[in-house]
């Protein structure tokens, strides 16, 4: 006999590991793992399971709606592919209908900098010199405009705000490949509720809150060093270092829209994946070139040459 399914999986007692979601149309269980939201396969009823609250698996405080249909996330990859045909092959045979939309868990952070900075401050002034040179084989003295600069040391303190700083809060989906498709339209912001997920996967949090805490405190330092750049008065300058600290920090759970197309063509490797903003459509996929397709685009240019340099022998001969 074939083996048998159980169906009972969200049986009140010792439930399997992850979360399980009981169909509020047909009575089914679905088993979510990773997942908060489900749609069911039986009925097609999109369902959203709560949970009470933990210190590193905090319910989200807002939500950002997708505005990015599946069509126009399709439509932009399928641009996105065309452009990279020389690039990584394992999306060359992709299916990109396949495409999914996920509320990624994320943080939003606020606070308060401040940094100590020293730098090398350069002032440019212009200086008239003399120097002599040969024309038409005698010796002649000119004059020319020079540009120099004087250097000074400055120090000083400088003070901000770090606002609106967007992490992952998913192991899935790295920081890094988050800012690719950055920046959200957190105008857009809206309280969250269940309902304006319904029917979509929401992903849980994978990441601790001071693993999040972390990577943002990275964030606002690189974007406090870009504020002193500006900041820096004279003509130029280097040298620049800077100590920061942080103050009346705000980290708020979040969801953030994001469509994803992951392709695994060797079970041994790691998925490859496409990730477009569900708000703005902003696609990024890895671009590691696939050294096959340029050797076979080479060959087929050389050939190419080879068969115009042929006709035009041929055109010549009497």
């Amino acid at each position: 006999m074939p083996p048998t399914q159980d169906a009972s999986i969200a049986a009140d007692p010792a439930p399997a590991p992850g979360k399980v979601l009981r169909c509020g149309e047909c009575g089914a269980s679905i088993v979510l793992g990773a997942y908060r939201s489900a749609v069911c396969p039986y009925c097609a009823s999109p369902s959203v399971v709560e949970r009470p609250a933990a210190p590193d698996l905090p319910n989200p405080v807002f939500a950002l709606p997708f505005t990015v249909s599946k069509d126009r996330a399709v439509a932009d990859v399928g641009r996105w592919q065309r452009r990279m045909r020389l690039f990584h092959r394992s999306f060359s045979k992709a299916t990109i209908d396949e495409i999914k939309g996920v509320y990624l868990p994320a943080y939003l952070y606020s606070s308060v900098v401040e940094s100590r900075y020293q730098a090398r401050i350069g002032e440019n002034y212009t200086e008239t010199e003399t120097y002599t040179t040969t024309e038409n084989g005698k010796t002649v003295t000119r004059t020319r405009t020079v540009t120099r600069t004087e250097w000074r040391d400055l120090a000083g303190e400088h003070a901000a705000y770090a606002t609106d700083l967007v992490v992952t809060a998913s192991r899935g989906l790295p920081n890094a490949e988050l800012e690719h498709i950055e920046p959200f339209d957190l105008r857009a912001l809206r309280r969250y509720d269940p309902a304006l997920v319904s029917g979509w996967l929401v992903e849980e949090p994978s990441l601790r809150l001071d693993e999040c805490t972390k990577m943002a405190r990275v964030e606002a330092q690189r974007q406090e060093g870009e504020r002193l750049s500006a900041f820096m008065p004279g003509d130029k300058f280097m040298d620049l270092s800077f100590s920061m600290t942080v103050r009346d920090e705000s980290i708020d759970p979040i969801l953030v829209p994001v469509w994803v197309l992951a392709v695994r063509p060797d079970p041994a490797q790691p998925a490859v994946r496409v990730v477009a903003n569900g708000q703005t459509a902003e696609v990024w996929g890895p671009e590691k070139v696939s050294a096959g397709k340029i050797i076979l685009f080479i060959v087929a240019i050389v050939a190419f040459i080879a068969v115009l340099a042929l006709i035009a022998t041929h055109g010549r001969a009497p």
